[in-house]
């Protein structure tokens, strides 16, 4: 590890060393992602004070506003494939927001889901005790191991426990929960490949309608966590990690969304 003032913490950042830090640990150039990953509106070109949370909504905005921040980390920036690229009404008031008061926008999305150490994936099955065993399904972003065995009722109440929301739990109450997959945020269409796995249950964060009826007629039991509930720990993890890296002042702002 290099020894510079930089990574003593001894003065600000630049955000091209930051940057490149995170390109190398978070390797964004392995994945067919959805949306931009790294810088997403450029700031000041010098890092000081870190604001992190899920979404780059308005409230997490007008938070590092509050704050003072000089960078806003997130795991769901701007700029998806596909949506509407216009500026106009909210898109123009946070771009605005962020460019009136010279904040970096920074998202990593699918390298910030599947990072062995920092990702939500290995986040999660950390709060909860779970022993990953593999990847699975498309860019191995989902996950699989073993779990102490438990119920499904009791697996859903440490979800409980350690995400804040209670889940919805597809199967029976009483089932033995030993063989686990898990994939956080919206990876409900990750659950056929899961099911061949041979697992006794799948975590995601959402739920659609034929999701109920795989669980019913595979046997598997389905857990929805709610996707901000389960992508909270990746980017909180990686706020933290640069600040005891760096010696940034780095702050996680959760905005509650019961989604």
């Amino acid at each position: 590890m290099s020894n510079s003032n930089q990574e003593c913490g001894a003065g600000p950042l630049s955000r091209e060393a930051l940057l490149g830090y995170l390109d190398e640990t978070l390797q964004p150039e392995r994945f067919r992602d959805y949306c931009p990953n790294g810088l997403q509106v450029e700031g000041r070109p010098e890092i000081r004070r870190v604001l992190t949370g899920v979404t780059a909504c308005q409230a997490l905005l007008d938070a590092a506003i509050e704050q003072g921040a000089d960078t806003v980390l997130v795991h769901h920036g701007y700029f998806w494939r596909g949506e509407d690229g216009r500026i106009t009404g909210l898109r123009k008031r946070r771009l605005a927001a962020l460019l009136s008061h010279d904040i970096n926008l920074i998202a990593y999305h699918l390298p910030l889901d599947a990072h062995p150490e920092l990702g939500n994936n290995a986040q999660l099955a950390l709060a909860c005790g779970w022993t990953a065993e593999g990847r699975f399904g498309d860019q191995e972003i989902g996950w699989f191991g073993r779990v102490a065995e438990c119920s499904l009722s009791s697996l859903a109440q440490r979800l409980e426990q350690e995400t804040g929301r209670a889940p919805l739990a597809l199967g029976d109450a009483s089932r033995p929960i030993r063989r686990l997959a898990w994939c956080t945020g919206g990876a409900q269409g990750h659950f056929e490949a899961a099911i061949a796995l041979g697992v006794d249950a799948f975590v995601s964060g959402e739920v659609s309608e034929p999701t109920f009826h795989l669980a019913q007629e595979s046997g598997v039991a389905y857990l929805a966590a709610g996707h901000h509930a389960t992508e909270r720990f990746g980017v909180r993890a990686l706020g933290e990690h640069l600040a005891g890296r760096f010696g940034l002042e780095v702050s996680f702002v959760d905005i509650p969304n019961p989604v």
